[in-house]
């Protein structure tokens, strides 16, 4: 079949919607469909690129390099009423994303769309709680403009029902735990960071921003300092709150975005992975410190609640005081995090990317057989 994935992020962009994407386009390759991309045009493109429809973008506020793509409604009529795709995959909420929806739904071609972001819990973390409900009514909105809308736990499938979003379905994730793995573990990196070999160091990887909550994992850190003078804090990633970060911890060591066995390695080689996140759909890089053997302190929603065991793999907490109580225990036993890091690569071994792949196949081809089905009644009477 023919499908075609819109999306206003996408690699070398590095964030979890980005990869996600990326992740489902090479399933579908892999498994034998046509894919088209419509993204927008990013610096490092070049004059035209196989199987992708560039369009334009602006900055988005607070994030230097990343874009929103512009509408681009007549462009898409255009280029699918030329080659009409069997269904569409509609990964971000941004204006492309909206004309995106407005085309297929005027060609009559069926559309999923990804529940990637709580936009809604943004606002509280940019001071704009005020504008919640009406983030999320908008996110309702545009959603429920699509024939399904895919999420990655059961717990924000619950969640978005409840709120009157329509057609809700669990796509799960998976981590390749070949790449991901605790073998990657690097002493020569932990040397240029600074550590002995009996040293701890506690990592976080993703973006640097307001909505990652990181000062609570600062706070867990400092309580780790005091009883471990040697500890590190290793940070993989970029974003609008890093400068900041680094002029006022200048103890803390800032890697920037890692990509590939870079960050496989970086990944392997801590030692306690803090994410003190509220606000993420789900959290790929818990995952992937699973599958690394780094045991990880979380709350207990989205991947932590899915996957994460509390006392098994590490920590899923309830409160800010239990964050930093389970990662200050994790830090001051060796043979604990030991434990857990194993305990944790042994549960991800169970993740398989591939059935991922199939499951999304297995939706956008139900609606596009749905759709033509419905077109062949139609006719039919």
């Amino acid at each position: 079949m023919r499908f075609a994935i819109v999306t206003e992020t996408y690699p070398p962009e590095v964030n979890g919607v980005a990869l996600t994407v990326q992740g489902l386009e090479a399933g579908l390759r892999q498994r034998g469909h046509e894919v088209s991309v419509v993204r927008p045009r990013q610096p490092s493109d070049g004059a035209g690129i196989d199987d992708t429809l560039l369009v334009r973008g602006a900055s988005l506020p607070c994030y230097p390099g990343l874009k929103f793509g512009l509408p681009a409604t007549r462009r898409l009529l255009a280029q699918w009423k030329a080659s009409p795709p069997d269904a569409i995959y509609v990964a971000t909420e941004g204006p492309l994303g909206w004309s995106a929806l407005r085309a297929a739904r005027r060609l009559g071609i069926p559309a999923a769309t990804g529940f990637h972001t709580r936009f809604d819990d943004y606002m509280r973390d940019y001071g704009l709680r005020f504008l919640q409900h009406t983030a999320l009514r908008w996110m309702r909105r545009f959603h429920n403009g699509a024939d399904a809308t895919l999420v990655p736990t059961r717990e924000l499938a619950e969640f978005l029902q409840s709120q009157g979003f329509r057609h809700v379905v669990r796509l799960a994730r998976a981590v390749d735990a070949k790449h991901f793995s605790p073998a990657k573990r690097d002493q020569a990196l932990r040397s240029s960071w600074g550590l002995g070999t009996d040293d701890v160091a506690v990592i976080y990887v993703g973006r640097i921003a307001a909505e990652k909550n990181l000062d609570l994992s600062i706070r867990a850190f400092r309580a780790i300092r005091q009883a471990q003078p040697d500890a590190k804090f290793v940070w993989v990633g970029d974003g609008p709150v890093r400068e900041r970060l680094a002029q006022e911890h200048p103890d803390f060591l800032f890697c920037g975005v890692q990509r590939g066995e870079a960050l496989a390695r970086h990944f392997a080689s801590g030692d306690l992975f803090l994410f003190s996140s509220h606000s993420e759909t789900f959290g790929n890089v818990t995952l992937e410190a699973m599958a690394s053997g780094v045991p990880t302190v979380a709350f207990d929603y989205g991947a932590a609640r899915e996957h994460l065991v509390d006392g098994v793999h590490g920590a899923a907490v309830e409160s800010d005081d239990d964050f930093v109580a389970a990662a200050l225990r994790l830090a001051a036993d060796a043979a604990l995090r030991r434990r857990q890091g194993e305990a944790a690569r042994s549960a991800m071994r169970a993740l398989h990317p591939d059935q991922v792949a199939a499951d999304f196949d297995a939706l956008l081809t139900d609606l596009a057989l749905t759709r033509r089905s419905h077109h062949a009644t139609a006719a039919a009477a």
